[in-house]
């Protein structure tokens, strides 16, 4: 079908819809059919992994996987460094991270090369070796699917958000067949609306999506039901020390994951990273090869108590000791946050997520093998309870969503007999995680940057509004050597404004004057040519650094000033004025445009 074809059909269906659903139908029709996308990306994506993983220790390489398992890593990331850098030519960001980025700054539209970029690069980075999870590449792939159906059919910015937020429902709820995790994960880390216009396509999306993982799966699950033991009040003591537990490591991860990554960043020659985070990534493995890939069967093994990746590892040296167990649980822990956050800063395709879980499993498990070697208490230690609430801790912590640490954790048991539990857990790890640590590893950088989309709903409209757009830039300049005279002549008269910049020759911003500093002189023409611009300017209440500050920092501004125009600067030039009626008028345009779907 050529170009004309398919606007021709795309017409088409832009009547069908006007003439027989309403808005909300056809959204729903929608994120039935992003749903379905997402369902198919998982599948892709879990399939061409897996063959690759399988490929290397199962196929032709498995004579020699053993004595050359360090190169595989080195193997994915260059592979996946080529991709990027000769066949698409383009550079992705991290999944999820830059899906909040398209959200708070292109206005929700995604890259389209986001959608197949991802798609090729994730399974060469996890199946050979990076210690990453796939879901963040998968959320990104079906939010881009989901951004490019809203920009043929013309959707507003705010259903543009919740189609990309129902991709990422969709994308969860295939993984993991997990729907009201995933509905609620979607609505904790894009800051969706909770409304029952947005609840429902999200419910559409997620079943959509499972019932296509259902089709081509089966029943397969990457984390296997887990059967827990009843809660004990005696216990609770030990939970709420776990919570502590599991924000101390959240901390720890976070400030691992940046410092590593910014470490990297100072080295210039991307290939150079790749070679040097792959050969560190490779010893690991070599060292510790349930680091391989993204370790679920490990995290299965794990909660079902059995410890042969221990009693069978090949640097066992006969230690059967409880506590040297333990000590290499440690070391796992350890080994798995460098592992990961030298596979993203090397230039690796994959999240997080899958991580978290790897971790939070190994933290639960250790700390139960601790308490039970103390022998604190008569009654049982159920060793898969702590781990699976230490999973809940670690990502409540780590991504900022505990709700969906919550429900995750508990479609996973199919019961309740943790919710008590899981909710101690996860509500003191994310309170005393945010205090050192006030944004998630998703949105940390954005943060930094200030351009961050929020669940606070005023800054959240504020970030969405763009500086360039608010400026007003016919402002009559004056120079500052000019005399009373020009002030008059070559501003007043040709201004309707009662304010003006005042430069240098060169531009660069010195003040304001405004025209009640000269209402009483004006027309007193003895006076022209005595007076300058430098005798009548005034200083202004606060400057606009346009590179430095956001609507936030200008909202701060005019509150502090009392203010109702603040020049912007560019490295000192003048620019224009920002008035605060305007700020306020976009201000309420964009939260209507935002509130209405």
């Amino acid at each position: 079908m050529g170009k004309y074809g398919q606007h021709k059909l795309l017409f088409k269906i832009i009547k069908w819809k006007e003439r027989y659903l309403s808005h909300h139908q056809f959204v729903i029709l929608l994120s039935a059919l992003i749903g379905f996308g997402a369902g198919l990306v998982a599948v892709l994506l879990k399939y061409s992994s897996f063959f690759i993983q399988k490929l290397v220790e199962d196929g032709m390489f498995s004579t020699f996987h053993q004595i050359y398992y360090f190169m595989f890593p080195v193997i994915g990331l260059s592979l996946t460094y080529l991709v990027l850098k000769k066949i698409l030519k383009v550079r992705i960001g991290q999944g999820i991270s830059s899906t909040l980025f398209a959200i708070s700054q292109r206005k929700g539209f995604v890259k389209r090369v986001q959608s197949y970029a991802s798609l090729i690069t994730a399974p060469l980075t996890v199946g050979l070796g990076g210690s990453v999870g796939l879901e963040s590449p998968t959320v990104a792939t079906s939010a881009s699917l989901g951004s490019i159906l809203s920009k043929y059919f013309k959707v507003n910015q705010a259903t543009r958000t919740l189609l990309i937020g129902c991709a990422a429902a969709g994308a969860m709820s295939s993984l993991f067949k997990a729907p009201i995790a995933a509905i609620i994960f979607a609505i904790e880390i894009f800051a969706l609306d909770l409304t029952l216009v947005s609840m429902i396509p999200l419910l559409v999306a997620s079943v959509s999506a499972i019932l296509t993982s259902y089709f081509f799966l089966g029943s397969d699950i990457i984390l296997q039901p887990q059967t827990t033991s009843e809660f004990q009040l005696s216990h609770i003591l030990y939970y709420m020390v776990l919570a502590l537990l599991c924000s101390a490591f959240s901390v720890l991860f976070m400030k691992v994951y940046t410092s590593i990554f910014k470490i990297f960043q100072k080295i210039k020659a991307r290939f150079q990273r790749v070679l040097i985070g792959g050969l560190i990534l490779g010893v690991l493995i070599t060292l510790l090869p349930q680091l391989y890939g993204e370790g679920y069967p490990f995290i299965n093994q794990l909660l079902s108590g059995d410890h042969s990746y221990y009693t069978d590892h090949q640097f066992d040296f006969g230690w059967e000791s409880v506590w040297a167990l333990i000590g290499f649980l440690c070391l796992m822990i350890c080994f798995k946050i460098i592992a990961t956050s030298v596979t993203v800063a090397a230039g690796g395709v994959g999240g997080i997520f899958a991580p978290v879980l790897f971790i939070g499993s190994i933290i639960g498990s250790c700390y139960a093998l601790v308490i039970k070697q103390f022998d604190i208490i008569s009654t049982d230690i159920p060793e898969n309870n702590f781990a699976l609430v230490a999973m809940a801790g670690l990502m409540s912590g780590v991504m900022h969503a505990p709700l969906t640490a919550i429900f995750l954790i508990a479609e996973i048991t199919s019961g309740y007999n943790l919710f008590i539990p899981l909710m101690i857990c996860v509500a003191i790890s994310y309170g005393v995680t945010q205090r050192f640590q006030p944004h998630s590893i998703y949105n940390i950088e954005l943060a930094q940057r200030g351009q961050l989309v929020t669940h606070d709903k005023d800054y959240t409209v504020l970030s969405l509004l763009e500086i360039n757009k608010l400026i007003e830039r016919n402002f009559v300049i004056l120079e500052i050597e000019m005399t009373l005279r020009d002030v008059v002549e070559k501003g007043v008269r040709q201004s309707s404004r009662n304010l003006f910049a005042v430069t240098d020759k060169d531009g660069v911003f010195k003040g304001i004057l405004l025209l009640d500093d000269i209402r009483d002189i004006m027309f007193k023409q003895e006076m022209y040519d005595n007076i300058h611009v430098s005798d009548l300017m005034q200083t202004a209440p606060d400057v606009i650094e346009l590179q430095e500050c956001n609507t936030k920092d200008v909202m701060r501004k005019f509150q502090e000033t009392d203010a109702w125009n603040l020049p912007v600067v560019r490295d000192g030039r003048y620019v224009g004025f920002i008035s605060k009626s305007k700020l306020l008028t976009a201000y309420r345009e964009k939260l209507v445009d935002l509130s209405v779907q």
